[in-house]
C-alpha cells in the first residue's frame, strides 16, 4: 500500500485526506456548487462524510490516494484530488526484457481523478501546480509508465482543462457509468506517458511562471 503524501508548491498544498478535513471540505462543496454539473460533489454533511469514509477505506486497501486541496495564499480548503486505480504490471507471461527497466518504486499505470474545485479556484494556478505536483510524483518519484485521467465527456470544461495538461485522448467509453445527472455517461478518457512527461512539464512550468490565471 503506498504510504500517505503530502505535495507542496507555491500555490497549493495536498494534503493527505482525513476525517479532521471534514467541515472545511463541506464549506468548499457546498459554498458556491455552479460548476459541479458534471461532476460527483457531496452536496451535505452526511454525503461528504460518506465520500471521506469510502475514500479511506480505499486507501487503506492500497488502491487510492486521496488529497484534500489547500489554497496557499488563504489557507482555505478548496477542493479534493486523488490519484486511484494504482496498478503494477506483471510482467511473468512476457518475453525477456531488461530487468532494470521492468522494476519500478510506484504502479507502472496510475490515473488521477475525483478532481473538484470551488469555481474561485479553477482556472488558476492551483488547478495548474496541483495537476504539475501530482504527474511530478507519478514520473519522477514512482517512475510510472503512464497516467490517465477520465472525465464525462460532455465536460468541455474538465476536456479542455485536460488537454491543457498536454495529455491526449485515448477515446470515448460509451456508456460508461452512471452520469450525476441520472443519464448514462459516456467517458473522455485521455493520458500522458513517461516520454511525453518532460515536455509537458516544461509547458506548465512555464505556464505558472508567466501568468497569473491559468487553468
Amino acid at each position: 500500500m503506498p504510504d500517505p503524501l503530502t505535495l507542496e508548491g507555491r500555490h497549493v498544498r495536498l494534503e493527505p485526506m482525513a476525517t479532521d478535513h471534514l467541515d472545511e471540505l463541506v464549506e468548499a462543496a457546498t459554498s458556491d456548487r455552479s460548476t459541479f454539473a458534471y461532476t460527483p460533489v457531496p452536496a451535505d454533511r452526511a454525503a461528504m462524510e460518506a465520500y471521506v469514509a469510502k475514500a479511506l477505506d480505499r486507501r487503506r486497501t492500497g488502491v487510492h490516494l486521496p488529497f484534500v486541496t489547500r489554497r496557499l495564499d488563504d489557507g482555505r480548503v478548496v477542493g479534493s484530488t486523488r490519484f486511484y486505480d494504482l496498478e503494477t504490471w506483471d510482467w511473468s507471461s512476457s518475453a525477456p526484457g531488461p530487468e532494470d527497466d521492468r522494476v519500478r518504486p510506484g504502479p507502472d499505470t496510475a490515473h488521477i481523478g475525483y478532481t473538484w474545485l470551488v469555481p474561485g479556484a479553477q482556472r488558476t494556478p492551483v488547478n495548474t501546480e496541483a495537476k504539475l505536483l501530482m504527474l511530478g510524483h507519478a514520473f519522477e518519484g514512482w517512475r510510472s509508465r503512464v497516467v490517465r485521467i477520465q472525465t464525462d465527456a460532455r465536460n468541455q470544461r474538465s476536456r479542455r482543462a485536460i488537454e491543457r495538461l498536454g495529455c491526449r485522448l485515448d477515446g470515448i467509453l460509451r456508456a460508461d457509468r452512471p452520469a450525476v445527472d441520472g443519464g448514462v455517461r459516456d467517458t473522455a478518457v485521455y493520458s500522458m506517458t513517461a516520454d511525453e512527461w518532460p515536455v509537458a512539464r516544461n509547458h506548465l512550468e512555464s505556464r505558472l511562471s508567466g501568468s497569473p490565471i491559468d487553468g
